[in-house]
């Protein structure tokens, strides 16, 4: 074979073998970019119920202050953990999947469930409290709201769960950091049991 042809083989088999690669690059990152945006569209989910939470939460410090005016440290305790949590869901909705971000949000979420769980054990001493109308529909809409984060939670780690399994895959793991797919995005996991269940607010 001639050197001429043996040259257009090579160059035809070049541009072959760099159209493959780049076809299959193309469908790794597409595949990476349709994942990517379903857990963070997940996570949106998490952020409407939790800042539901968090609006309630000054409507409940409102009606109990009335009959708990002398724990004001637990009633300003609650309002400042909800103040960092806020913070935090902001943080984590500007950076879904991110570490830094998800390890903040469990933390707020932790140390806000604590303070809550204090004060519904102090208002328990309160009969009148316990049987207000505002406070039972507020302690009603609160456990269904926890109810839905961790319906909301659930399909964010399953998600997420799927995008780093593709994203460690091969070919994937072979463009992902090319492509600027560098990191696994984190699960929202909650650092103790205290917050992975609802917490106890029924007067019933």
């Amino acid at each position: 074979m001639e050197l001429w042809l043996i040259a257009v083989v090579g160059i035809v088999a070049v541009v072959v073998i760099a159209a493959v690669i780049f076809m299959i690059g193309v469908g790794v990152y597409n595949k990476l970019v349709s994942l990517e945006n379903r857990y963070e569209n997940a996570f949106s989910q998490i952020e409407v119920q939790l800042q539901r939470r968090y609006d309630l939460i000054p409507n409940l410090v409102e009606t109990v202050k009335g009959y708990m005016s002398h724990e004001r440290e637990t009633l300003e305790a609650v309002i400042a953990a909800r103040n960092q949590a806020v913070g935090s869901l902001k943080a984590a909705a500007a950076h879904p999947g991110a570490a830094e971000a998800m390890q903040g949000l469990a933390t707020a979420e932790k140390g806000l469930t604590g303070v809550l769980g204090r004060l519904f054990a102090v208002a328990e001493a309160y009969p009148d409290l316990k049987a207000n109308q505002n406070m039972m529909q507020l302690t009603e809409e609160l456990t269904s709201t926890e109810n839905k984060v961790s319906f909301a939670r659930q399909h964010y780690n399953d998600s997420v769960t799927a995008y780093n399994t593709y994203r460690e895959s091969f070919p994937p793991i072979v463009f992902a950091n090319l492509l600027g797919h560098t990191e696994n995005a984190m699960l929202l996991q909650f650092d103790s049991a205290a917050i992975a269940e609802a917490p106890k607010v029924s007067f019933n």
